[in-house]
């Protein structure tokens, strides 16, 4: 399969139908494609509206956490089980637009060809304290990791899903994606997608909450970077 759509979603019982409703009319007819939404953990609805749509979305597979792990072990899970050779990624609010993904797979088959691309919400559709928040933290991650990504949150990337299997996992490694692939040897590059306003609920996540992990975190992605040595060549004697 050529390509794997992985959302990770709690408590989106009003967004997420939809969503995926969007990812159909982006792929249809252009790409070999599943798309894997990861309950985790929802006290809402969300799961009773995938099962319920799956008769008229073959496409679509359901997988439910049993208890919120958060959303690196949501896309963690999603990746694991998914069939298709590259992953796209998207946030289960419904804020990515799908319709973005089949340029970023153009850039992901131009020359060269990079390991993982990264979208770059560049006119953000979020309160104006989460953009000053987000823009502070994305200066101070660029300037610690030097991971040349503007926009390291963005949820919309494509990605080899054998490179992202052999990353390091823990809790929030889905904000320093582009840092882990740089580190592991692989090619990163940003484009420009579209951003647009939660159409319902709440976000799961809060300003000071996003803070107080990102920082013990990128403490973390800094280490693991300092440290890292990849091998210049390898060769097998036969």
């Amino acid at each position: 399969m050529q390509l794997s759509v992985v959302i990770p979603a709690r408590n989106e019982a009003d967004n997420i139908v939809p969503l995926v409703d969007e990812v159909e009319a982006a792929l249809a007819g252009r790409f070999d494609f599943e798309v894997l939404v990861v309950d985790d953990g929802s006290t809402d609805t969300t799961y009773d509206q995938l099962k319920a749509s799956r008769p008229r979305l073959p496409r679509l597979r359901v997988v439910r956490h049993a208890a919120n792990c958060g959303q690196s072990a949501g896309v963690w899970t999603g990746v694991k089980r998914a069939r298709g050779e590259w992953i796209a990624t998207l946030d289960g609010d419904g804020q990515n637009d799908p319709a973005d993904l089949p340029a970023m797979w153009a850039r992901l088959e131009a020359e060269p060809h990079p390991d993982m691309v990264a979208g770059h919400r560049v006119d953000r559709k979020d309160t104006a304290s989460k953009r000053i928040a987000s823009r502070l933290a994305n200066r101070v991650r660029a300037g610690f990791l030097k991971d040349e990504t503007p926009d390291s949150g963005c949820g919309i990337k494509i990605f080899r899903r054998d490179l992202f299997l052999e990353l390091p996992y823990f809790d929030h490694m889905h904000r320093f994606l582009p840092a882990l692939v740089r580190r592991h040897g692989g090619r990163v590059v940003s484009v420009p997608v579209n951003h647009r306003p939660r159409g319902a609920g709440r976000s799961n996540y809060t300003n000071l909450g996003r803070l107080r992990a990102g920082l013990l975190d990128l403490i973390g992605v800094w280490w693991l970077i300092r440290r890292s040595r990849l091998p210049i060549d390898a060769t097998e004697e036969t």
